[in-house]
């Protein structure tokens, strides 16, 4: 089996810094982790918290602590510098090669979607975003590794998309559509997840969006670790 990994980031429109920020870590006991937050409201000031609780969980994650731990200690500490006002939501999504499972670690109202051939399940459990006490705990999922498994996670750009002129997104609709239309990657998954909530947004997003899609498939190739970057650039 491998594991493959997409994502798809737009900032919202006429704003030009995105209050999503993505990184993806490897595991000190084998493995990686991708970690996404998105601070509250758009720009510069959401960045900057986003960055904050990243690159907080990420140092935790390399000294081998916990997703769960890593994710409470970086609340704590968004509580701390920000005294409860300024909240920020997070997912990590956690391929952990030393107990051959996959850790999804919310603090994220907005749902992940767990897909099994046309079989798509939505966690909805009720998720708190992180700095908005010192109690906050994650919802941690953990499923065996297993050839065929998508994973969808998304920021609430994807979950506002099309309300402002009353046609939300249905997540789980566009899903089926896609993924029963065709076989696609997770580029394509996440491309075509992304491309709907801009579309509903009349093609100025109302939020930063960013669509993380992991996938195990079959493994098909050599024994090379890949990774590709897109980073478009206004002049």
């Amino acid at each position: 089996m491998e594991i493959q990994i997409a994502v798809a980031k737009v900032n919202k429109y006429a704003v030009s810094e995105s209050g999503d920020t993505l990184e993806v870590i490897e595991r000190p006991t084998g493995g990686l982790s991708v970690v996404l937050a998105d601070g509250q409201t758009s720009g510069r000031g959401a960045k900057a918290v986003s960055m904050m609780v990243v690159r907080k969980v990420i140092s935790l994650i390399a000294e081998g602590v916990r997703d769960g731990a890593a994710a409470r200690a970086a609340s704590d500490a968004l509580f701390t510098e920000r005294a409860g006002k300024v909240t920020c939501t997070l997912n990590i999504a956690s391929v952990d090669l030393h107990s051959k499972t996959i850790v999804l670690t919310r603090n994220n109202p907005a749902t992940v979607f767990i897909c099994r051939d046309e079989v798509i399940e939505a966690h909805t459990e009720e998720s708190i975003s992180l700095g908005t006490s010192r109690n906050v705990r994650p919802i941690i999922t953990e499923l065996t590794i297993e050839s065929g498994l998508t994973i969808v996670i998304f920021s609430d750009g994807i979950s506002h998309a099309g309300e402002r002129r009353g046609t939300p997104m249905d997540v789980r609709h566009t899903l089926r559509s896609v993924l029963e239309d065709q076989d696609p990657s997770p580029q394509e998954l996440a491309d075509a997840l992304l491309a709907q909530a801009v579309r509903l947004d009349d093609n100025r997003p109302a939020d930063d969006i960013s669509v993380l899609v992991l996938r195990v498939s079959a493994r098909a190739g050599d024994e090379v670790r890949r990774m590709a970057v897109r980073l478009p650039i206004n002049a």
